[in-house]
């Protein structure tokens, strides 16, 4: 029987008002007066009236909500109506959410194939016509994921609709052919096998493929021809990294990153005042750095820029409790106890349409609603977890309109040990159960890792988009860390990320020598699924863990206290193969030799671009009046002000551990760095912090890559941290990456990552790479059109201080306060470059500095100069300045360099006026200078060329206008 409940609202309906306020900003014109909504459940299950009655009154808050059966609730006057619900197969985290209501609710569990459907009614009242109805509903829902139903005015009866998943073909194994030309097999890596969506090999890896199954005499089956495809592309091998790229033989990645760590705790082992502070990097799904004797911190950075591209809340939700999942599957299992995020779009006002397609009809969502749709996804991602989100950014480029670059971080909280188990390490043993954990299997997330490892284009498949159900994955989260963890009931554990169990299990394999797996055990969202769909699917939500015979039963026992479904699918093995059946016949039998180590070594070869962009952005020329002019319209760009939109509606408080916030000092600017307190029994803090700078790289990447490590570091210091206990993560996105052009500038800023990171002794100890961040389709015109991001470095900081109370904040506090610019200002003319030597002497300074008490308030000067910096450090507190800065230290000549230059190392601070002495020997060997003082109200500059008096006011509505609407 299928059913339908109605709920809505008794009281004023925010939703309502949110979607009228949303339509009537984006539709002036539009006779749009009113909305009314009602959510709607529909029941597809074998339940009787009185038990969804039942069902109703739970789904429905009394206090607030009306709910009706059948019928849905209608305005007495209304022009239309829409209907938006999600098409078949894709996770609806509502639907699946009031289902475990409602099996609560009546003791009923659902069967197979029965489920609830959640959609929304949105009701239009005014003088609305059919083309303006059209026109709401295409801002309002994403037809990638998303049907929408248009009801006319008096339709007083709407219909049901279970979106169910029916498949009709008949599940199959296939062989493929591989005993084809050159072209044909490009053919089959580019469309798939029989067009089914990309393997992105290269023909290299076809062909390797090829001659390994002419030896087996045997043709490839699709399952296993999937796997590889999976195994080897760049988003999970990291090819471009790996393979050797002209005189660096050992690839990129080994010299410049891992080689810095290396470096890094070579040089701790032999000085007694700096202890090596990694514990595990670069061999878990996190990295891990001592917090102090009994317990360790864990930080990874993801990104999810293609899916994001295609439905930013899916790709952002998907990217967040992704990484939860890389934080969960650290050790055996790390708490995360922080959220971070970092979104690169493009302009937000930009309206020009793009299309994957020459005939205009797969259109691309705007840099608008790719934006509402990232922020609305980590929302949903980390406040649905009960994990803070404390630390993030925005950033807006033109390079960034055809895929957005999508960042998404956790740090976790894990004890050293659990009696004599070292709970940060894991490994699967012959004979362990093969279990996978939450979600089930569905068509969702097909194809995701290959997907990733190309441009995005018409070809790209909608079935690579998921949508994660963050509440699922709380819940088998706290089953293993409140429990299961400690109780050592499993011996090993990983995320199903990139290639679902086929990823999960294929690495877990290489812990105990080998695997069987049986598919049809596997839980499937809906039945009719390929063999090759179940071991490949990304579906969301799911854990694979090595679970000993002998605690299977405990551990499931646990895991179904806490409503988890956890199955067994397999068996780990010492035969050095990874074989999967499907009803007992094998379709997969590879060795992990070839499975892991088979794929042919690309030599990459590098050339240097021709010609040099210059950059000048603030336009360093500027004289007299047009500097205040540039301030205000600096201050007012959306990489540099305000996003409190976000940081508003981010829950940072959830667990309690927050000391400094996203939004500081009574101005409520975006912090840079933030400090957190994880055990409310110990005085120590983390600190977290991000640098980043792409626009520098059509320049210089080395010049980019230093001032990203330099910039992370110098907002962490002052934040409080100190170079003895920081350590660095690397994510680094990239396009066009298989041009020679690209590669040299990737080796640039590899090689700037290992000579800054040495230089400053913050290891790596984590990272990640997107290499193809490309878009090609057509604009309105169905002209091609080809846009490149900018070649990014995004680099995360994450570092221990000995006491939270010692935390700085970048708010001036009091009027009277010194303010000293600490470091050299150059005119940089085109980029800034780092000076690691100078600079650890200032961090060094400024880090001693805060920790003996000295300072008020500190601030890094980066993206926007010196005049930034005191400008949100001015908004900050609502306090004014009155400053010199005609005797700054450096080279910077005119007014508007010592302004406007970005040079690396630099600080403002604000200090006492009893303190000021104590500072400044403190300062001993580093080039500072006092340059004024802390006022009331105004914010006022003694310049050669002019004065520049500008109210706190202007400064505080330049900050917050950009995203003021939002």
């Amino acid at each position: 029987m299928t059913y339908r409940i109605a709920v809505s609202s008794k009281i004023e309906d925010a939703r309502a008002r949110s979607i009228l306020q949303t339509l009537q900003t984006l539709f002036p014109e539009s006779g749009l007066k009113g909305i009314s909504t009602a959510t709607a459940y529909t029941v597809d299950a074998d339940l009787s009236e009185q038990e969804v009655r039942q069902a109703a009154q739970r789904l429905a808050n009394s206090s607030i909500e009306t709910y009706l059966l059948e019928d849905v609730p209608v305005p007495e006057e209304y022009a239309f109506a829409l209907e938006i619900g999600y098409l078949p197969g894709v996770t609806d985290a509502v639907g699946h959410t009031a289902q475990e209501t409602i099996e609560d609710t009546t003791g009923k569990r659902f069967r197979d194939g029965e489920a609830v459907y959640s959609s929304l009614f949105i009701f239009l009242i005014g003088d609305v016509s059919r083309e303006d109805a059209e026109a709401f509903s295409r801002e309002l829902h994403n037809s990638l994921i998303e049907r929408t139903t248009i009801y006319g005015r008096g339709t007083k009866t709407f219909s049901a609709v279970a979106p169910k998943v029916t498949l009709h073909e008949r599940v199959t194994v296939d062989e493929i052919d591989l005993n084809v030309s050159d072209a044909e097999l490009m053919h089959i890596s580019k469309e798939g096998i029989g067009g089914r969506g990309p393997l992105a090999l290269p023909l290299a890896s076809m062909k390797a493929i090829r001659d390994h199954f002419k030896k087996l005499k045997r043709n490839p089956t699709d399952v296993e021809l999937e796997a590889l495809a999976q195994t080897w592309s760049e988003h999970c091998k990291h090819t471009i990294f790996a393979d050797p790229l002209d005189e660096v033989k050992e690839g990129i990645y080994k010299r410049y990153i891992k080689g810095a760590t290396e470096k890094i705790r070579q040089k701790a082992k032999g000085k007694r005042h700096k202890k090596d502070i990694c514990v595990s990097v670069f061999k878990d799904n996190s990295g891990a750095i001592a917090f102090d004797d009994k317990w360790l911190v864990t930080h990874k950075v993801e990104t999810h820029n293609a899916p994001s591209a295609l439905d930013p809340f899916g790709g952002s939700i998907t990217a967040i409790v992704g990484v939860n999942r890389d934080c969960l599957g650290f050790g055996l299992g790390a708490k995360p106890i922080a959220n971070t995020y970092g979104f690169f779009v493009g302009d937000p006002s930009d309206t020009a349409t793009l299309f994957r397609d020459a005939e205009r009809k797969q259109s691309m969502l705007s840099s608008r609603r790719i934006l509402e749709g990232v922020v609305h996804g980590v929302n949903a991602g980390g406040n649905q977890s009960g994990i803070p989100t404390p630390l993030g950014f925005v950033a807006v480029d033109p390079s960034y309109r055809g895929r957005p670059l999508v960042f998404g971080g956790t740090v976790g909280l894990i004890p050293r040990k659990k009696g004599e188990r070292k709970l940060y390490e894991k490994k699967a043993n012959a004979g362990d159960y093969i279990v996978m954990l939450g979600g089930r299997v569905g068509l969702d997330g097909i194809h995701g890792a290959t997907f990733s490892s190309e441009a995005l284009s018409k070809g790209s498949p909608a079935t690579a988009v998921q949508i994660g159900d963050p509440i699922t994955q709380k819940k088998f989260s706290d089953a293993l860390i409140r429990e299961a963890r400690d109780k050592g009931l499993y011996t090993s554990i990983t995320d199903n990320g990139a290639g679902g169990l086929s990823g999960s299990v294929g690495e877990m394999s290489r812990e105990s020598g080998g695997c069987v797996v049986d598919l049809e055990k596997i839980p499937l969202k809906y039945p009719g699924l390929h063999p090759w769909q179940i071991w490949v699917s990304e579906s969301q939500e799911r854990m694979t863990l090595a679970v000993p015979k002998g605690k299977w039963m405990a551990f499931k026992k646990i895991m179904e206290r806490h409503d988890v479904e956890a199955t067994r699918i397999g068996e780990f093995t010492r035969s050095g193969r990874c074989i999967v059946r499907h009803n007992g016949t094998t379709v997969m039998d590879l060795s992990l030799d070839f499975l892991h180590d088979g794929r042919p070594i690309h030599v990459q070869k590098s050339e240097k671009p021709k010609g040099r962009t210059l950059r000048n952005p603030q336009g360093l020329t500027l004289k007299g009046s047009e500097i205040a002019v540039t301030i205000l319209k600096v201050l007012s760009q959306p990489s540099i002000g305000s996003i409190f939109f976000i940081s508003q509606q981010y829950d940072h408080e959830v667990q309690g551990t927050s000391v400094t916030k996203p939004l500081q000092g009574r101005g409520r600017v975006n912090a840079d760095a933030v400090v957190m307190q994880p055990l409310l029994s110990s005085d120590r803090g983390i600190v977290l912090s991000h640098g980043y700078c792409p626009w520098y790289s059509p320049v210089d990447t080395y010049a980019m890559a230093a001032a990203s490590i330099d910039t992370a570091i110098r907002n962490a210091i002052a934040a409080g941290a100190s170079r003895d206990h920081l350590a660095i993560l690397d994510n680094f996105c990239w396009s066009s990456s298989e041009k020679p052009e690209r590669l040299y500038q990737l080796k640039q800023a590899a090689k700037a990552c290992y000579d800054t990171a040495v230089a400053y002794g913050t290891p790596f100890i984590s990272g990640k790479d997107s290499m193809f961040n490309d878009f090609r389709g057509f604009d309105d015109t169905s002209k091609p059109v080809h846009i490149a991001a900018l070649p990014t470095l995004l680099v995360s900081a994450i570092g221990v201080v000995p006491d939270v109370t010692k935390a700085m904040t970048l708010d001036f506090k009091m009027a009277g306060d010194a303010i000293y610019v600490v470091g050299e200002t150059n005119d940089e003319g085109d980029v800034p470059d780092v000076d690691a030597k100078k600079n650890v002497k200032i961090y060094d300074a400024v880090s001693s500095a805060i920790q003996k008490g000295l300072l008020a308030s500190a601030i890094g000067v980066s993206h926007g100069g010196l005049v930034v910096a005191l400008a949100k450090s001015a908004i900050a507190g609502q306090l004014g300045v009155h400053v010199d800065v005609s005797e700054i230290p450096g080279k910077a000549a005119s007014d508007a360099a010592k302004l406007f230059s970005e040079s690396q190392g630099r600080f403002v601070v604000s200090v006492r006026k009893e303190k000021e002495k104590e500072f400044e020997k403190i300062l001993k060997g580093v080039k500072f200078a006092k340059i004024g003082a802390v006022t009331n109200a105004r914010f006022r500059f003694k310049l050669s060329s002019a004065k520049i008096d500008l109210p706190l006011s202007k400064l505080t509505e330049s900050y917050r206008s950009f995203f003021k609407q939002w």
